[in-house]
């Protein structure tokens, strides 16, 4: 049955709903239809229904078994007398059915726990076999490497105290002596390596001498050469630390030398930047210059004057790479445009052009002056249409001429 068929509404839009066998009222709506009112009060028992089915899931995936019957409990509160209209009972029976599924949701929660455990311990287990492998291994080891796979082992320990399962204390107890121990043990090889390495300190202090000497000449020497400077840097990594505040002192030198040789280069590149911004403010005042260019009007004109502002372009320098092309292209528009017009002017310049013009000129003119004698006939005779046909030939034959006396001036 659909949760409709559960409720009324009256004339003065009272709802009802129909709960156990009994109706019961569950609220009014003034100014609603009466199919709105119920409507609303069915969407509330959607909602009921909504939550069971959502707990129903829960249970099903085994969820928490106190989240689970917090759950319950709450709705089986919300459903003793809810305003809601639809089959009321049927989601009561639901909520009551689940109750009992929960010590069996808790038996395999204890279980689970149990499985937890034991492989939090093979998990701590696993920490503490590498630790032992790390230090009993410290005769060819790097030990950067090595203390940061120890530190991480640590780390790991840490966080599976924190966040993972709870193992048993004695079980778990034993295995953090023995990670103790291990780490003890490495660390002990470690301050024994480290203490032979003063020989190693003092060679890398003298190297990195050397280059703090080469990195300062760079910079009296006015060298603005960034790649030297960075192969002095790969030779500081590879030169390794000298030790103690002094190492620091050095690297502030060396570091203070570079800071010049780049400050060098920037200043270079400002003094580059500048004359690339003034050649292209030039250009750009050349290129409105150009403007005025019209080769239609005087070839010889527009010819001189581009070759002026070609000189003059050329005397600008060089402008910034991302504006060059654009000035370029501009430049060459306007030398096509000449080039384009001293083509033409020599082409109707050309002598055997000019003749065959002027024979079809001749030729336009002849019949021109034939048409108009027919058209002086045809008045005469007074012929309307042959009037029309000749003043119609006659303009079609002009306009025709001044194409072709055109094309050749």
């Amino acid at each position: 049955m659909s949760a409709v068929s559960f409720g009324r509404v009256d004339s003065d839009l009272n709802v009802y709903v129909t709960d156990a066998g009994n109706e019961r009222r569950v609220g009014q709506m003034p100014g609603a239809s009466a199919e709105d009112a119920l409507a609303f009060y069915v969407r509330k028992f959607d909602e009921l229904a909504a939550n069971v089915r959502l707990l129903e899931q829960r249970v099903a995936a085994k969820a928490d078994p106190a989240s689970l019957l917090k759950t319950v409990t709450k709705l089986t509160a919300d459903l003793v007398e809810p305003s809601a209209v639809g089959d009321l009972a049927a989601l009561r029976a639901r909520v009551a059915a689940i109750e009992p599924q929960l010590e069996t949701i808790r038996e395999a929660k204890r279980e689970a726990n149990k499985e937890l455990a034991a492989a939090a311990l093979v998990e701590r287990e696993a920490i503490v076999v590498n630790a032992e492998a790390l230090a009993a291994n410290t005769e060819k080891v790097i030990w950067k490497t090595a203390s940061a796979e120890m530190t991480a082992l640590f780390e790991k320990w840490q966080s599976l105290q924190k966040n993972g399962a709870r193992a048993p204390k004695a079980e778990a107890d034993a295995l953090w002596k023995r990670f103790s121990a291990a780490r003890n043990k490495f660390d002990s090889a470690k301050r024994a390596f480290f203490a032979t390495q003063d020989s190693k300190t003092k060679a890398a202090k003298s190297k990195k001498l050397e280059l703090v000497a080469a990195a300062e000449a760079m910079v009296a020497n006015g060298s603005d050469s960034t790649l030297e400077y960075r192969k002095l840097v790969d030779a500081w990594k590879a030169a390794g630390r000298s030790g103690g505040k002094g190492d620091d002192a050095l690297w502030e030198r060396f570091k203070a030398a570079g800071d010049a040789v780049f400050a060098l280069r920037s200043a270079k590149s400002e003094e580059i930047n500048a004359s690339q911004a003034e050649a292209l403010a030039v250009k750009l005042a050349l290129l409105e210059e150009a403007k005025g260019i019209d080769p239609a009007k005087d070839l010889a004109a527009a010819k001189k004057a581009l070759q002026s502002i070609q000189k003059r372009w050329q005397s600008a320098g060089r402008v910034a790479r991302e504006a060059l092309r654009d000035t370029d292209d501009k430049l060459k528009a306007i030398e096509r445009k000449v080039h384009e017009a001293e083509q033409e002017h020599w082409r109707k310049s050309d002598p055997a052009t000019k003749a065959r013009t002027n024979d079809v000129a001749t030729q336009i003119e002849e019949s021109i002056a034939k048409l108009r004698s027919e058209l002086e006939v045809a008045t005469t005779a007074k012929d309307a249409k042959k009037i029309a046909d000749a003043k119609s030939a006659i303009e079609a034959r002009e306009a025709w001429l001044k194409v072709v006396l055109a094309s050749s001036n």
